[in-house]
Formats: C-alpha cells, sequence, structure tokens
C-alpha cells in the first residue's frame, strides 16, 4: 500500500526540502517491514528520528511500548503532535536538531535517516546505551558499513563501525517507495551495539590512525604513517602491507604498537 504523501504535503502547504534530507516514505508495506525487523515488543522505548508524515511512527506505535520521535521541521512536528494526541497510543514529538540535543533514554532505534546526516547521527547513536537499531541508509553508506578485507567497500567507516556495532545488511529500498524520490538507492541494515574482541588503548588515537592509513590507502603501512603524521616510524606491524586488506583487529595492533613506542 501507498500512503498519499504528495498530497498530505500539498494540503499542509509543505514542500519537501532537499537540505534536509526530506524524501518520505510513502510504502507502507515496507514500513511494516522496517518495523518487523526491530522485534519490537510491549515495554521497548522507541527512538525515531525524522518521522516526516509518520508512515513508519504509525507502525512504530502499534507495537512499541512508548516512542520518543524527534523532528526537525517545525511544521511536520505541529502535524505529529495532532495526529496524536487524542491516540491511545504513548509517543512524545520532540522537535529539533537531533545532531544538538541530547537523545532520550531508548532501547530501540528505527529510522530512515536522512542520508546526509548517516555519519554523525551513527556515530552519536552508538555512544548511547541501546539493544538496536534498523536504519535506512544511503545504499552506497550501508555497503561500506558491512564491508571487511580485501572488499572493495572497505573503508575507514567499515572499520570504525566495527569496533561499535555488528551490522547486517537487510534489505534494499526502491526509490518510488519514498516522495520525492532520492537521487540514489536505500538499504535497511540492522545495528547491534558491540565491543570488539580485542582492546582499544586510546579510542581517539585509534581514529586518528585508522584515518591516515585509509587517507593513503594505495601505501604501504609504514610510508602512510610517515606522511600522515609527518614523523619517523620505524618498523611498525604489517609495514609492508596495506590498509586494505588489514582487519580493524591487525590495525589495533598497529596503533597499540606506536602508542607503547611513543610515536604518537
Amino acid at each position: 500500500m501507498t500512503a498519499d504523501v504528495n498530497r498530505k504535503l500539498q494540503r499542509l502547504g509543505i514542500r519537501p526540502v532537499k537540505s534536509l534530507g526530506q524524501n518520505f516514505l510513502q510504502n507502507e508495506d515496507i514500513a511494516e517491514k522496517i518495523v518487523e525487523a526491530a522485534a519490537l515488543k510491549s515495554k521497548d522505548r522507541v527512538l525515531e528520528i525524522g518521522p516526516g508524515l509518520g508512515v513508519l511512527t504509525n507502525e512504530i506505535v502499534k507495537k512499541a511500548g512508548s516512542t520518543k520521535a524527534i523532528e526537525k521541521d517545525a511544521s511536520l512536528a505541529g502535524y505529529l503532535d495532532g495526529s496524536y494526541s487524542n491516540t491511545e497510543y504513548d509517543i512524545e514529538i520532540m522537535k529539533g536538531d537531533v545532531l544538538e540535543m541530547d537523545l532520550p533514554e531508548f532501547d530501540k532505534v528505527i529510522s530512515n535517516l536522512p542520508f546526509s546526516i548517516s555519519s554523525p547521527i551513527t556515530f552519536k547513536l552508538l555512544k548511547e546505551d541501546f539493544k538496536l537499531g534498523v536504519l535506512t541508509y544511503q545504499k552506497e553508506y550501508a555497503d561500506r558499513m558491512v564491508a571487511g578485507p580485501g572488499e572493495e567497500d572497505y573503508s575507514r567507516l567499515s572499520v570504525m563501525v566495527s569496533t561499535l556495532a555488528e551490522t547486517e545488511i537487510l534489505f534494499d529500498v526502491p526509490r518510488g517507495a519514498f516522495y520525492p524520490p532520492p537521487s540514489v538507492d536505500a538499504t535497511v541494515v540492522r545495528l547491534i551495539p558491540s565491543r570488539p574482541s580485542f582492546y582499544i588503548k586510546d579510542q581517539d588515537i585509534f581514529s586518528k590512525v585508522v584515518k591516515e592509513l585509509f587517507n593513503y590507502r594505495r601505501k604501504k603501512i609504514k610510508n602512510a604513517l610517515k606522511i600522515g603524521f609527518r614523523t619517523r616510524i620505524g618498523d611498525v606491524p604489517y609495514g609492508d602491507r596495506r590498509v586494505d586488506n588489514l582487519s580493524p583487529a591487525e590495525i589495533n595492533e598497529i596503533v597499540n604498537h606506536m602508542i607503547d613506542e611513543g610515536i604518537l
């Protein structure tokens, strides 16, 4: 089934704003499929980011114990507030910029994320204590999130996400499921916060080293570090290899060596 998103927007006098990433989900079957993937229980506290006209929200509130939906657009927030004000559902519409506000406590997060804020919101979420996320991303971004060593899409993003969560691609979403259709394909990802099997001594230093290694991904590790940090590196683990084929655990060995040797 398809919700008449365009007609609702016209009635409300709202035009989708590209800078806000406003591509509204209009396929109710896909909304139901997304919510099913979260396996909601009656006590779950759910966070939704960018509910828009509430197509996904309508499915969430049926199964969640409580829902908090953060909407940046004041007109949409007002519309949603009115839509749910006299219902049986436990839902709060929070107006604001999700990147600039403290997040409420939640057990699960379900969202069709604005593609333009995929990275900042993902890493903001992964600082929180929650059980599971079902999130829609640009397909290219999702592919990089789940890529492993030696794969074409393996990247800085792959490494950093892997140290914070287990990720799994669930299914693709056609462009026509949104209004207006985005210029890129979408993919739904399940994300479960976790910690790696290896010990990261310093998260900030780990992040800096990963960044520089992928900035010079075609160079050998020892040369990439020398250029990136503009210092004498000496012998480092896997120095003659390239980052594309190193696992996060192997990259962490390099980082720990640099910390122990006082290089960083």
